[in-house]
């Protein structure tokens, strides 16, 4: 129903992410951005206790990051959901911590179950969130959250997090699927040439200025009233 789901499996890892991991999950949104059948994307997390529990801690510990163009390479997943010409829900069932969570953020959307705990617990091991964690959380729920959450590396329920505007839906477990498919069905009939260009504006407005956001907009408004599509 022009829905592409992709899923992390690794449950014996809490869908940790490797480099590998995080290779493949590029890859997959790349191909469903050029799928003209595909209108919306889900990503969600193998069954068990977690969404994506962050980076893998095993591999973590090994690497070297010698310079900001190697996190960038390495960490390239978040800039390719975020820059996605189609909608990405992130359908959150369990952990979202670290890396998770900035991948979550990457998204447009957030629905999570009620057994959802969502945190950035980098500081605990004595470094920050390095994949858009800083800058993400901020523009989603405020300076004075984000460091709360940042600055102590505490956990929050998804009840919390959707008070903070930082998941959009929250539901018991088993009824996540059916209302996230619910939401992604009903962007799915929309015109995806509306679609694109709506998700292009909205995008604008942590990337400009008010004066430039409003007349990009108005650019983005007069190419879709000239398509006559939808």
């Amino acid at each position: 129903n022009k829905i592409g789901i992709v899923t992390v499996n690794r449950p014996k890892e809490l869908n940790s992410m490797n480099s590998e991991t995080r290779k493949e999950l590029a890859n997959a949104f790349e191909e469903l951005d050029m799928d003209k059948d595909v209108h919306v994307s889900i990503l969600t997390g193998s069954p068990g206790k977690a969404f994506i529990a962050g980076a893998d801690i095993k591999e973590f510990s090994k690497m070297e990051i010698k310079d900001r163009k190697a996190m960038e390479s390495d960490w390239r997943v978040t800039d390719v959901i975020a820059n996605s010409a189609k909608p990405v829900i992130a359908m959150i069932n369990g952990f979202c911590l670290g890396g998770g969570l900035e991948i979550a953020m990457a998204c447009d959307l957030r629905t999570a179950s009620t057994n959802s705990k969502l945190g950035q617990p980098e500081i605990n091991i004595g470094i920050i969130p390095g994949a858009g964690g800083t800058q993400r959380l901020t523009r989603l729920v405020g300076e004075g959250r984000a460091m709360e959450l940042i600055l102590t590396g505490n956990m929050i329920s998804a009840e919390k997090a959707e008070s903070w505007g930082l998941v959009n839906l929250v539901t018991d477990e088993d009824q996540l699927e059916d209302q996230t498919m619910k939401i992604a069905t009903q962007i799915a009939e929309k015109s995806p040439f509306a679609i694109e260009r709506a998700k292009k504006s909205v995008k604008l407005v942590a990337n400009n200025t008010m004066e430039k956001g409003l007349k990009i907009e108005q650019e983005l408004f007069v190419e879709c009233f000239k398509s006559n599509d939808g």
